[in-house]
């Protein structure tokens, strides 16, 4: 029987759709899960996200048992499971987006270009790189991730960790807009970055006047 009711379900469809209809993901690439609980729904293996259905999202419990019936999960269930058992995400994106994937192979952070970047904690780090699919991968970015709600992956894309589905694919399509900026910034030469100090004074405005600027920090 089914631990998450249809909304979760509508949830994760919706989610996994913008992510598709945004051109963060070709293809197949990409994956996508929300936390109920002890439980966890994430995309099947093999979606093409602008195409998700209800049917294509598996149930598994946190030990990464399979608790529903039909399509296996994707590839990627040990990332998103070494995110929620090291973080407090109720959502994890994880994509393969244009410029995070170039960045991931140019740099080795994704520095404070605006600031916006306080949605993410800071400057945003680049896992090193393992082989999809691994404990060894899960392992690389939850050291990246930590006090961060984001990390891009060396040669390979990027992974947002956030409070809702909703609000993760948000912060997807947000860190690639920075990415975007960093890269464009860097070919046409050396981009001011914003120190901490800047970013602090960011925060404590946001704060006066309730702008809804999230520190990031778990």
């Amino acid at each position: 029987m089914s631990r998450l009711d249809d909304s979760a379900r509508a949830a994760l469809v919706a989610g996994a759709r913008r992510v598709g209809e945004s051109g963060l993901v070709v293809g197949s690439a990409g994956n996508l899960s929300l936390r109920a609980d002890d439980t966890v729904l994430i995309t099947c293996r093999g979606a093409e996200l602008d195409a998700l259905t209800a049917e294509d999202c598996v149930e598994v419990s946190l030990s990464g048992a399979t608790v529903s019936a039909g399509a296996r999960p994707s590839s990627e269930l040990p990332l998103h499971l070494a995110v929620y058992g090291a973080t407090d995400a109720r959502a994890v994106v994880h994509t393969h987006s244009h410029y995070a994937t170039v960045l991931g192979t140019l740099v080795n952070e994704l520095p404070a270009i605006h600031y916006t970047i306080n949605q993410f904690g800071g400057p945003v780090r680049v896992a090193r790189y393992e082989c999809f699919g691994t404990e060894e991968l899960a392992g690389s970015v939850i050291e990246a991730l930590e006090h961060r709600r984001a990390a891009l992956m060396a040669n390979h894309g990027a992974v947002v960790a956030g409070p809702d589905i909703r609000t993760a694919v948000s912060m997807a399509i947000q860190l690639e807009w920075l990415a975007s900026i960093y890269y464009h910034a860097i070919a046409c030469g050396t981009p001011t970055i914003l120190t901490e100090r800047e970013l602090a004074a960011v925060r404590e405005h946001a704060r006066e006047i309730d702008y809804g600027v999230k520190a990031g920090a778990r």
